[in-house]
């Protein structure tokens, strides 16, 4: 079979489990043939039958709604390739909101030195250190994890000191503190889509209301950031206002992201 006719199959099958059926295709054929789109369309070589089961297995993974990320085992967060596991919640474009200012921040006030907790794959961590060479530390409850951000930092080449621990446990005094807690209210588990269900619960679940991480962070934050420092949450829908408003007396920043929805709260410590 043909790269271009292997590439039209896998995109009619995707279609009973995505609505972004193309642009998956296109992206399992890529991964597995290793070829460009406009080599798969242009082949006139049939597929080996190795890739092509190799293709059907993967097929068949995401027909069973596994999310494509852990399919492939990479994906790519701030344009830096990460290796993703089911031990970690998978990188998101939402989640680059919080990164792209942070970016902005550190290279805008000379920030040195970074913690972000609740870190999974690393991805915010390891995308700040070597996009703005600041000196950056993370923490995460979960060993997996934390193995995890250390391979991808030395996967990206940068320095990442890691710690598994809860939240500030262990944690020094940082000018920026980063993290993207668990947001989902209990209740909301349940609806959640088939895709989600694949990523850890220890990663999704904010306890009744969602916010439970938020409230520590609001009460353990102050003594580890630095005057002049800022801390930047990722929040769910809804979230920001409330978020917010557990930071009494400190100036805060809203920010949306690219589809206007209120992604990131800024608490600024003077």
């Amino acid at each position: 079979m043909k790269p271009k006719e292997k590439l039209i199959a896998v995109r009619e099958s995707l279609k009973t489990v995505t609505d972004e059926a193309g642009a998956e295709a296109v992206i399992l054929l890529e991964h597995f043939t290793e070829m460009t789109r406009a080599e798969i369309l242009l082949s006139e070589v049939g597929l080996d039958e190795k890739t092509l089961s190799s293709i059907d297995a993967a097929v068949g993974r995401r027909l069973l709604r596994e999310p494509l990320q852990y399919i492939l085992g990479t994906w790519y967060f701030m344009g830096l390739p990460f290796t993703v596991t089911p031990a970690a919640l998978i990188p998101r474009q939402d989640t680059e909101t919080l990164a792209e200012e942070g970016k902005r921040l550190i290279s805008g006030r000379g920030y040195r030195s970074l913690l972000d907790v609740c870190t999974g794959t690393g991805c915010i961590a390891v995308s700040l250190a070597k996009l703005t060479g600041i000196c950056a530390e993370a923490s995460d409850i979960s060993p997996e994890c934390a193995a995890l951000a250390r391979e991808n930092a030395e996967r990206n080449g940068v320095k990442l000191a890691v710690r598994t621990a809860d939240l500030f446990d262990g944690a020094g005094k940082y000018d920026v503190v980063t993290a993207n807690p668990p947001y989902i209210a209990d209740a909301d588990m349940e609806a959640l889509q088939p895709e989600v269900r694949f990523e850890p619960r220890l990663a999704l679940a904010g306890g009744k209301d969602g916010l439970e991480l938020y409230r520590r962070i609001a009460k353990e934050a102050e003594p580890h950031i630095n005057r002049g420092g800022a801390l930047l949450l990722e929040v769910g829908y809804g979230e920001a206002e409330t978020v917010a408003a557990l930071f009494t007396g400190k100036k805060v920043r809203i920010i949306k992201d690219l589809n206007g929805i209120d992604r990131v709260v800024i608490i600024e410590y003077a």
